[in-house]
């Protein structure tokens, strides 16, 4: 069977040269006779791996030298207690911009560690938006200000970062991260699960200023101390390695590709194509305002449930798949992720012609 156009929100698709690099050096990486799975993550071989990994990741994201980078575990949502656990103990104070289920977790989450409020919402229209922010809506002495800067589930994106002054802003960037330029210096904090972006689950990447760390209470768990990562070079434990492996491969693709400008340009090209159709469409609606629409996360609703279910069965045997929506939205949502080429996307854009002209 061909490969499919997969448009899973994560796990998601991989880039095929990254897929076939990896088939490549299952048996034998480098010349070590052996597999990245095999290898011991205290060997010299592992650990050029593992620092590669960590310098392609600050060439590509131009991540300052004051900021540390940990590979870790648990997903992005094992950050919704580690963030409080070790920030949020000054002031003991966290803001948070709940714009889905994910920002709402790690609200919920900050809640049980000290003083987490809701500084806007906006579920009052399913999420649908970003709230509209201003300076004095943030405790200036706050620990931290979270926000999920892409929201997965509802295809919405912060396409301004808010004032936060000088408190640490911190992001969940699960599901945008390397799609386009991001100043990194304008945030304490950025994490992401490797799942949609760059590399298999199990994987999970901080990025954090180092003068953040250091400060955990005392109930902290080891390993959820952000300290006991950077002192150990991410090892304090046997790592994903695997994960970190392909992550790795993943980020030389983008290299060789041309790195984020590269990617941006082809990204916002991606998402254009879908977004022209779906605003000509007398079928097909999206479920975002204009202004908040996501690069990466696109959904949108055929005029009824019965034609969403023939529109994601039929689609599938087309060879386009993991196009249904999540339960809380319905209908349709289409993840056009790093590596997802411009032909998968027009391929989903003429078949939608075609439903379109079959149905209406």
């Amino acid at each position: 069977m061909e490969r499919v156009y997969n448009f899973s929100a994560g796990p998601s698709a991989l880039p095929v040269e990254v897929l076939k690099k990896a088939a490549d050096e299952m048996l034998n990486m480098g010349g070590t006779g052996m597999s990245v799975m095999e290898m011991s993550h205290r060997s010299k071989d592992y650990q050029a791996i593992i620092d590669r990994a960590e310098e392609l990741f600050r060439e590509l994201m131009e991540i300052p030298d004051d900021y540390a980078v940990l590979f870790l575990q648990g997903g992005a949502s094992s950050q919704f207690a580690m963030i409080p656990l070790n920030l949020m103990n000054n002031s003991g104070k966290g803001d948070y911009v709940i714009t889905g289920q994910w920002a709402k977790k790690a609200y919920q989450e900050g809640a049980h560690y000290g003083d987490a409020y809701q500084v806007a919402s906006s579920a009052d229209k399913t999420f649908s938006y970003i709230p509209k922010l201003d300076k004095s809506m943030f405790r200036p002495d706050a620990d931290f200000v979270h926000i999920t800067l892409n929201n997965t589930i509802y295809g919405t994106k912060f396409n301004e970062l808010p004032d936060v002054g000088d408190v640490p802003l911190i992001a969940d960037i699960s599901s945008c991260i390397l799609s386009e330029k991001l100043d990194v210096s304008k945030f304490g904090m950025l994490y992401a699960g490797a799942q949609k972006n760059i590399g298999p689950a199990g994987l999970t990447v901080v990025i954090i200023r180092k003068d953040l760390i250091g400060n955990a209470r005392d109930i902290t768990p080891i390993m959820f101390n952000y300290q006991t990562h950077l002192d150990s070079g991410s090892m304090y434990n046997t790592p994903p390695t695997y994960g970190i492996y392909i992550c790795k491969l993943v980020l030389e693709w983008l290299k060789d590709l041309g790195g984020v400008e590269k990617i941006q340009e082809l990204n916002y090209k991606k998402a254009k194509i879908l977004y022209d159709y779906l605003d000509s469409s007398e079928f097909f609606t999206g479920t975002v305002v204009k202004e908040d629409r996501s690069i990466m996360n696109v959904p949108f609703l055929s005029p009824s449930d019965e034609l969403n279910k023939k529109f994601i069965q039929e689609a599938k045997e087309a060879g386009l798949v993991n196009l249904a929506g999540h339960r809380s939205v319905g209908g349709m949502r289409a993840s056009i992720y790093n590596a997802m080429p411009v032909e998968g996307v027009q391929a989903l854009v003429d078949f939608m012609k075609k439903f379109e002209a079959e149905n209406k």
